[in-house]
């Protein structure tokens, strides 16, 4: 007895050790069956950790992750996202108003690089580089048949590193070389700053970015130097951006102690945001111009302009994105936006539009689904009978959950718009006619026009649109001539503000582009009536927002 006590521990510790050993060998052709696959993050973990020890072949975990994350972000909002490191670079350029690059507007034209516009203050323009430059060779490759996205790339980069051009310039027979300095090359989100009449301004934003309210400021002062006391702020196609720039633009109008929005979350306890009464504007008549791709943090705005009765909302009825997120960096640069709150309007309601969980491709499909409800030319076709009823400062009514409703609507504008004219648009040719009349005249337009305004007496009387049908025809674009009846205003339009943009930059673009713009013109003769004073506002009620 006294020998079999002294090796039992010891037969008992051989007999453990051979159990693991032979465990480890069979265990992982029957895993699950023989272990406890822990709950949440740690069953993630005991997954990816299986997969790298025991997949039939090699596995880059990295890689699976990247894959991973967004799929479980799509069981929740369609807005909570995930942004690969790739793609961060490209999403903060935009909304920190600058990019990193060489300063140039190009179109790709015969397979090559034709350089349009010279950004002001940038790199291209520093050493030389001038608009109807063709840009031929890049580091010594040739840079001929590339596509768009691929200029980008190679344009693009890292401030301070060098790209070396081989320039193709009418006036010199031989190919020059230019060594460019990339540098950070400044995004406007304030696209346009320019009087209406002789007291209406105009400005369009395109988003809101860590700029735009300087931007804002800057165009505000111009146009109240020359004589503006109403404004028209063109939101159209803005789909937000940072809170922040919204909130300061929208003070600018309210007066002290009037709420902008509040935000409101599971673990955010309820935010107030008010106006402190700085804002310069805040007599003024003001008039939002919104549709259906306007979204998020131009909602903020519309809302408090609307809910406090400052001003009008005319156009269409915006996205519906009432979410906020937060967002979240890792340490390889990627980054996670999460939905932590709910935005409200002054009046409470919150504008995001209904979602399932889970289902984002029915959610994008929603701008869709109005257009073939017939939304975008009827108010009718917009179904409010369900809809949480709310009240503005005057007592008007205004809806929830389902975007901003105008108070005055007004359809989508689709005169000269047919089959001939979205041809011309989709394939490039106008613009390609455009570069090739600016690069063929600008020497004329110099010479005898000093600005876009006397350039525009003489150009509104060339036959631009017939040059344009047979330049088009010789792409391959048979001649229509009832078509072309029908768009005739609209393509000389643009070509119009497109040859004098390339000729005299971009403020010569917005006021001959939007001349005929019907909601436009239906802006202006709201605020001439004083029908976007808050007494008016008030008085009028717009009741059902018709």
């Amino acid at each position: 007895m006294k020998k079999i006590n002294y090796w039992l521990p010891l037969w008992i510790a051989f007999g453990i050790a051979a159990g693991i050993f032979i465990g480890n060998i069979f265990a992982p052709l029957d895993y699950f069956s023989s272990r406890k696959v822990y709950a949440g993050n740690k069953k993630i973990d005991e997954v990816l950790g299986y997969i790298s020890k025991s997949y039939v072949d090699t596995v880059n975990i990295d890689d699976l992750v990247e894959r991973a994350i967004p799929s479980i972000l799509s069981g929740l909002d369609p807005h909570s996202t995930y942004i690969p490191a790739s793609e961060m670079k490209k999403n903060d350029e935009l909304l920190n108003g600058h990019f990193s690059g060489i300063g140039v507007e190009f179109i790709v034209f015969n397979d090559t690089v034709a350089i349009v516009n010279i950004i002001p203050g940038g790199p291209s323009e520093a050493v030389g580089i001038q608009p109807f430059d063709r840009i031929v060779y890049v580091n010594d490759s040739l840079f001929t048949g590339i596509a768009q996205d691929k200029v980008f790339q190679k344009l693009r980069g890292q401030n301070n590193t060098k790209v070396k051009l081989g320039i193709k310039r009418a006036s010199s027979p031989e190919i020059i070389d230019i060594t460019v300095t990339r540098a950070d090359v400044p995004v406007k989100s304030v696209n346009a700053a320019y009087m209406l009449t002789n007291n209406i301004g105009y400005i369009r934003i395109s988003q809101f970015g860590s700029t735009t309210y300087n931007e804002f400021i800057g165009a505000l002062a111009k146009l109240k130097s020359q004589g503006c006391n109403s404004f028209i702020i063109d939101l159209q196609q803005n789909t937000g951006g940072y809170l922040e720039a919204a909130r300061r633009i929208t003070q600018e109008f309210l007066s002290n102690g009037e709420l902008i929005f509040y935000t409101e979350g599971r673990t955010y306890k309820r935010q107030n945001v008010f106006a402190d009464g700085s804002g310069s504007c805040q007599k003024d008549q003001v008039l939002v111009l919104l549709d259906e791709s306007s979204a998020s943090a131009s909602e903020v705005f519309s809302g408090a302009i609307q809910d406090n009765d400052r001003g009008l909302i005319v156009g269409r009825r915006s996205f519906g994105k009432g979410l906020v997120q937060n967002q979240f960096k890792f340490e390889d640069e990627s980054a996670m936006r999460l939905t932590i709150a709910r935005y409200h309007t002054p009046s409470g309601r919150c504008i995001q539009k209904e979602y399932e969980v889970g289902k984002s491709d029915s959610y994008n499909q929603d701008l869709v689904n109005r257009y073939l409800r017939g939304e975008f030319y009827n108010q009718d076709s917009i179904k409010m009978d369900n809809l949480p009823l709310f009240h503005t400062l005057s007592g008007r009514p205004v809806y929830g959950n389902d975007g901003i409703m105008p108070d005055v609507f007004v359809p989508r504008d689709t005169i000269g718009e047919n089959s001939y004219s979205i041809n011309i648009f989709n394939s490039g040719i106008l613009r390609e006619y455009a570069f090739t009349y600016s690069e063929k005249n600008k020497n004329y337009f110099k010479e005898h026009y000093n600005n876009w305004e006397d350039a525009l007496q003489y150009i509104i009387n060339q036959p631009l649109v017939n040059e344009l049908v047979i330049y088009a025809e010789q792409k391959g674009v048979r001649r229509r001539p009832q078509l072309i009846e029908e768009s005739r205003t609209l393509l000389k339009d643009h070509l119009e503000a497109l040859i004098l943009k390339n000729i005299y930059g971009d403020e010569a673009f917005y006021p001959v582009f939007q001349r005929n713009d019907y909601l436009l013109k239906k802006a202006v003769n709201l605020i001439e009536k004083g029908k976007a004073t808050p007494e008016a506002i008030a008085n009028e009620k717009y009741k059902n927002n018709k």
